[in-house]
């Protein structure tokens, strides 16, 4: 089905959605099925596995290279990872770091790198050029002193303007809380953990885990898949196996009960709270659409319960979101809002209400379908994007998705009732064991708190457990 065809099948969606009060709604039909391009597949020795998406209707290129390890702890020298992405591709031992840039941009081209991989695009006469500057950096990065002094004092100065940035302390300790900070996504970053790292840690990080063993190659665009294998086999194929052992990590437990967990910022002009329980939701999961929709109807548009509540109704903040994470790793759910100060346990209230109205009531059938459409719609304009077909394709590897997974998305969306909505909401809304974790001004809101009979404790601004803070 052609894009225009999808478009007009979501505007006629809409408007039925719009009618829908003036008349019987219609039965729906057969939802439409998208015909994305399948990649041309071959694997290295050293296990690149590499995808070739033919596309010629532009004369343009995109190379995604993606590491897909598994998290791992970073412990005293937290933020190794950080700084080795900053300095992958700052030099390489092929060519000099002002030659690199100078011919990337005669060329046109953009490339960037990571320590989880390297994104690239151009136009499709110079693909072969590309690649190779690609592979030089990703593969010959050149790490050095210089370089390494200055990105360390980058994040250093970061971390320095940030200390006493309410919503930065408030994500940290919620990360902390949720998952532990012994583990991977609840430890942080210090200036300590940071002075602790030096340029053999840097090297090391990278020869242990910039590794082809668990790595994808997507290339899109107008190319031929019989011309740019052989180039890939020629600057991917001397790129050394590691056989890197992962550490696993205990799931995080949530809560045996709803807990208020409080972070005194006596600077705050406002309150952070977030209500969060961790997850396992896997994208391969029957009730992934399901629960992704029930948290968007939640806090995920304007017209979301948490929204409209706590903004429209009652005017205490500029917004609220709800966000649910989903992977092959142990991930979050996250309701939260800025309010007022003096509005900080009146929020409270009504977050949990609309939490709990949703895990109680059906959504209505209106609001379900315009969600859907919406969610349809933004789909439909993503489709044909290079980068929006390598992360399908990606994906469907990594996910271990049915290969006709984003063929069927509009289908499967569609087919979601709202009972489905309702038993998602009741599975990973876990309102009885949220931690409400709320970082804001004590000495003006704790009062308030107290009154509302929820069990509190105290954290200090890295999430290490204290007293009740006192005030005069």
């Amino acid at each position: 089905m052609s894009q225009k065809t999808l478009i007009l099948f979501i505007l006629l969606s809409i408007t039925g959605i719009m009618q829908a009060q003036k008349r019987p709604q219609p039965r729906s039909g057969k939802a439409p099925t998208v015909n994305i391009n399948k990649p041309q597949t071959f694997t290295l020795k050293n296990g690149l596995k590499v995808m070739v998406v033919e596309n010629h209707k532009l004369p343009k290129v995109t190379f995604n290279l993606t590491i897909d390890n598994p998290p791992y702890y970073e412990g005293k020298i937290k933020g190794v990872d950080d700084l080795c992405s900053s300095l992958i591709g700052s030099g390489n031992m092929k060519i000099t770091k002002d030659n690199f840039n100078e011919e990337v941009d005669f060329l046109g081209a953009n490339i960037n790198f990571s320590s989880h991989g390297a994104y690239a695009n151009a136009l499709s006469k110079y693909s072969g050029r590309i690649l190779q500057l690609m592979s030089y950096g990703a593969l010959y990065p050149n790490f050095t002193q210089e370089e390494f002094d200055k990105e360390k004092a980058k994040i250093l100065e970061a971390i320095r303007s940030q200390e006493k940035n309410v919503p930065t302390i408030a994500n940290r300790v919620t990360e902390a809380l949720a998952f532990g900070t012994n583990h991977p996504s609840g430890e942080y970053i210090t200036e300590a953990t940071v002075n602790n790292i030096t340029l053999e840690d840097i090297k090391a990080n990278y020869e242990r885990y910039f590794a082809p063993d668990n790595a994808y190659l997507v290339i899109i665009g107008d190319v031929k898949y019989k011309n740019i294998k052989p180039i890939v086999e020629e600057l991917f194929g001397d790129w050394k196996k590691k056989n890197t052992k992962f550490d696993s990590y205990p799931n995080p437990q949530n809560v045996s009960s709803t807990q208020i967990n409080f972070v005194d910022t006596p600077n705050a002009s406002q309150t952070e709270i977030a209500l969060v329980n961790t997850i396992n939701l896997k994208m391969s999961d029957k009730d992934f659409f399901p629960a992704v929709l029930a948290t968007y109807i939640l806090g995920g548009g304007f017209n979301s319960y948490l929204n409209m509540n706590l903004r429209e109704e009652n005017g205490w903040t500029y917004g609220a979101n709800a966000l649910i994470g989903a992977g092959k790793y142990p991930s979050k759910l996250k309701a939260a809002s800025s309010v007022r100060t003096s509005a900080t346990d009146s929020a409270v209230v009504e977050m949990i209400k609309e939490i709990k109205r949703i895990r109680t009531e059906k959504v209505s059938e209106i609001l379900l379908q315009e969600v859907k459409a919406g969610y349809i719609g933004r789909f439909v304009m993503q489709v044909e994007k290079p980068q929006s077909v390598a992360r399908y394709a990606l994906n469907i590897e990594t996910e271990d998705l049915p290969l006709d997974f984003y063929e069927n998305y509009i289908k499967t969306i569609a087919a979601v009732t709202t009972d489905d909505v309702l038993k998602a909401a009741q599975k990973y809304l876990l309102v009885d064991n949220m931690r409400i974790i709320i970082t804001g001004k004590g000495s003006e809101i704790l009062s308030g708190l107290e009154q509302l009979n929820i069990p509190i404790s105290y954290f200090d601004h890295y999430a290490n457990p204290i007293e009740k803070p006192k005030y005069d």
